[in-house]
Protein backbone atom coordinates (compact mmCIF):
# COMPACT_ATOMS: atom_id res chain seq x y z
CA UNK A 1 0.00 0.00 0.00
CA UNK A 2 2.81 1.81 -0.17
CA UNK A 3 3.96 2.06 -3.42
CA UNK A 4 3.94 4.76 -5.70
CA UNK A 5 1.62 5.67 -8.73
CA UNK A 6 3.83 4.57 -11.11
CA UNK A 7 4.25 1.44 -9.64
CA UNK A 8 0.58 0.82 -8.73
CA UNK A 9 -1.10 -1.96 -11.67
CA UNK A 10 -5.00 -2.79 -12.17
CA UNK A 11 -6.03 -5.51 -10.04
CA UNK A 12 -3.49 -5.07 -7.70
CA UNK A 13 -5.50 -6.08 -4.08
CA UNK A 14 -4.61 -5.60 -0.68
CA UNK A 15 -5.63 -6.88 2.34
CA UNK A 16 -7.20 -4.51 4.85
CA UNK A 17 -7.93 -6.97 7.82
CA UNK A 18 -11.01 -8.58 8.93
CA UNK A 19 -13.37 -7.53 12.02
CA UNK A 20 -16.37 -9.02 13.72
CA UNK A 21 -19.14 -7.15 14.68
CA UNK A 22 -20.19 -7.86 18.37
CA UNK A 23 -24.09 -7.31 19.25
CA UNK A 24 -22.47 -4.79 21.82
CA UNK A 25 -20.46 -2.90 19.73
CA UNK A 26 -23.36 -2.42 17.03
CA UNK A 27 -25.85 -1.38 19.67
CA UNK A 28 -22.91 1.32 21.07
CA UNK A 29 -22.97 2.38 17.59
CA UNK A 30 -26.11 2.80 16.61
CA UNK A 31 -27.35 4.43 19.74
CA UNK A 32 -24.48 7.53 19.15
CA UNK A 33 -24.93 7.79 15.52
CA UNK A 34 -27.68 5.85 13.94
CA UNK A 35 -30.78 5.12 16.73
CA UNK A 36 -33.02 3.34 14.16
CA UNK A 37 -34.93 0.97 15.54
CA UNK A 38 -33.95 -2.34 13.98
CA UNK A 39 -29.99 -1.08 14.72
CA UNK A 40 -30.81 -0.80 18.42
CA UNK A 41 -32.98 -3.57 19.30
CA UNK A 42 -34.22 -7.26 19.29
CA UNK A 43 -37.70 -6.16 19.44
CA UNK A 44 -38.30 -3.75 17.38
CA UNK A 45 -35.45 -5.20 14.20
CA UNK A 46 -37.60 -8.29 15.03
CA UNK A 47 -40.62 -6.70 13.21
CA UNK A 48 -38.93 -5.95 10.33
CA UNK A 49 -37.66 -7.70 6.39
CA UNK A 50 -34.13 -8.35 9.11
CA UNK A 51 -35.84 -10.32 11.84
CA UNK A 52 -32.79 -9.56 14.65
CA UNK A 53 -30.38 -6.83 15.06
CA UNK A 54 -28.10 -5.59 12.12
CA UNK A 55 -25.01 -3.08 12.04
CA UNK A 56 -25.59 0.13 10.58
CA UNK A 57 -24.04 0.88 7.47
CA UNK A 58 -22.44 3.34 8.23
CA UNK A 59 -20.38 1.21 10.68
CA UNK A 60 -19.51 -1.13 8.50
CA UNK A 61 -18.58 1.81 6.75
CA UNK A 62 -16.37 3.26 9.68
CA UNK A 63 -14.71 -0.15 10.27
CA UNK A 64 -13.70 0.22 6.70
CA UNK A 65 -11.67 3.02 7.55
CA UNK A 66 -10.45 1.97 10.57
CA UNK A 67 -9.14 -0.40 8.95
CA UNK A 68 -8.16 1.13 5.96
CA UNK A 69 -5.75 3.83 7.82
CA UNK A 70 -4.35 1.16 10.14
CA UNK A 71 -3.13 -1.39 6.94
CA UNK A 72 -1.41 1.99 5.08
CA UNK A 73 0.18 3.34 8.68
CA UNK A 74 1.68 -0.32 9.05
CA UNK A 75 2.90 -0.31 5.38
CA UNK A 76 4.16 2.91 5.90
CA UNK A 77 6.00 1.47 9.24
CA UNK A 78 7.29 -1.70 7.43
CA UNK A 79 8.50 0.29 4.37
CA UNK A 80 10.57 3.08 6.63
CA UNK A 81 11.83 -0.52 8.65
CA UNK A 82 13.49 -1.66 5.41
CA UNK A 83 15.23 1.91 4.49
CA UNK A 84 12.45 2.83 1.94
CA UNK A 85 10.58 6.25 1.35
CA UNK A 86 6.89 4.86 0.87
CA UNK A 87 4.96 6.91 -1.56
CA UNK A 88 2.09 9.78 0.40
CA UNK A 89 -1.36 9.05 0.24
CA UNK A 90 -3.30 12.77 -1.22
CA UNK A 91 -6.70 14.04 -0.67
CA UNK A 92 -9.62 12.15 -1.83
CA UNK A 93 -12.16 14.02 -4.53
CA UNK A 94 -14.91 11.31 -3.36
CA UNK A 95 -16.24 8.01 -3.82
CA UNK A 96 -19.33 6.72 -5.94
CA UNK A 97 -21.69 4.26 -6.08
CA UNK A 98 -21.75 3.21 -2.00
CA UNK A 99 -22.98 0.24 -1.65
CA UNK A 100 -24.77 -2.14 1.33
CA UNK A 101 -25.49 -5.39 -0.33
CA UNK A 102 -26.34 -7.86 2.73
CA UNK A 103 -26.85 -7.23 6.20
CA UNK A 104 -23.98 -7.06 8.96
CA UNK A 105 -25.66 -9.40 11.93
CA UNK A 106 -23.72 -9.61 15.42
CA UNK A 107 -21.00 -12.23 15.28
CA UNK A 108 -20.93 -11.79 11.81
CA UNK A 109 -16.69 -11.03 10.55
CA UNK A 110 -16.23 -9.21 7.68
CA UNK A 111 -12.91 -9.53 5.52
CA UNK A 112 -12.50 -5.41 4.13
CA UNK A 113 -10.03 -5.23 0.84
CA UNK A 114 -8.72 -2.75 -1.99
CA UNK A 115 -9.00 -3.64 -5.68
CA UNK A 116 -7.02 -1.11 -7.97
CA UNK A 117 -9.47 -0.56 -11.27
CA UNK A 118 -7.50 2.50 -12.79
CA UNK A 119 -5.44 5.01 -12.89
CA UNK A 120 -5.32 8.62 -14.20
CA UNK A 121 -1.79 11.00 -14.50
CA UNK A 122 -3.16 14.26 -13.07
CA UNK A 123 -2.84 16.95 -15.26
CA UNK A 124 -2.72 19.80 -13.04
CA UNK A 125 -0.74 18.02 -10.73
CA UNK A 126 1.96 16.24 -12.33
CA UNK A 127 3.68 14.94 -9.04
CA UNK A 128 0.49 12.70 -8.11
CA UNK A 129 -1.67 10.57 -10.18
CA UNK A 130 -5.62 9.85 -9.63
CA UNK A 131 -5.90 5.85 -7.87
CA UNK A 132 -9.79 4.43 -8.71
CA UNK A 133 -10.08 1.27 -6.41
CA UNK A 134 -13.20 -0.92 -5.43
CA UNK A 135 -13.25 -1.14 -1.77
CA UNK A 136 -14.87 -4.18 -0.45
CA UNK A 137 -15.90 -6.29 2.62
CA UNK A 138 -16.82 -9.90 2.26
CA UNK A 139 -18.47 -11.18 5.32
CA UNK A 140 -17.11 -14.63 6.52
CA UNK A 141 -19.62 -16.38 4.37
CA UNK A 142 -18.02 -14.70 1.15
CA UNK A 143 -20.65 -13.14 0.22
CA UNK A 144 -20.15 -8.98 -0.75
CA UNK A 145 -21.96 -7.13 1.77
CA UNK A 146 -20.60 -3.72 1.53
CA UNK A 147 -18.19 -1.55 -1.22
CA UNK A 148 -17.89 1.42 -2.72
CA UNK A 149 -15.77 2.80 -5.75
CA UNK A 150 -12.63 5.26 -4.20
CA UNK A 151 -10.80 7.59 -5.97
CA UNK A 152 -7.65 8.78 -4.32
CA UNK A 153 -4.39 10.95 -5.68
CA UNK A 154 -1.09 9.22 -4.98
CA UNK A 155 2.40 10.38 -5.25
CA UNK A 156 4.28 9.79 -8.29
CA UNK A 157 7.99 8.09 -8.30
CA UNK A 158 10.65 11.19 -8.22
CA UNK A 159 8.32 14.12 -7.47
Amino acid sequence: MTDFFDDLCIDDTYDLGAHTFSRDEILRFAEKYDPQPFHLSEEAAAETHYGRVIASGWHTASVFMQRFVATLKASEERARADGKTPARFGPSPGFEKLRWIKPVYPGDTLSYSQKVTGKTESRSRPEWGIVHSDMLAHNQDGELVFSFKAIVFVERRGS
